[in-house]
């Protein structure tokens, strides 16, 4: 997770930290579900508490990453909002995320 992987990666790195991300969110909901960690709320609330922290993080690279390449010419806005909106379509909904396979 992090610098790394973006760095080395570019955006297959911060997919990679996202779907990381999504998997331990679905891992607490299973737990919360499960009712285990009720005895353990703290440790359940830390993990929370990092995990919105990190997805900040990856927000801020994400969108950093997007105004540096539009700002360089790279990429174009309407193109790249066409394409968000392509691959938002392609796990069967059309809202703002995308539960698809990262890496086909």
């Amino acid at each position: 997770m992090g610098w790394g992987r973006m760095l080395l990666l570019g955006n297959w790195g911060q997919q990679m930290d996202i779907e990381d991300q999504r998997q331990e969110i679905e891992e607490l909901r299973q737990q919360l579900d499960a009712g285990i960690g009720a005895r353990d709320s703290s440790t359940l609330k830390n993990r929370i508490a990092l995990l919105e922290k990190e997805n900040g993080e990856l927000r801020l690279y994400l969108e950093s990453l997007i105004k540096y390449l539009g700002h360089n010419g790279i990429l174009q806005q309407e193109d790249f909002r066409t394409m968000v909106e392509t691959i938002d379509k392609e796990d069967g909904r059309l809202d703002g995320a995308f539960t698809g396979q990262i890496m086909r």
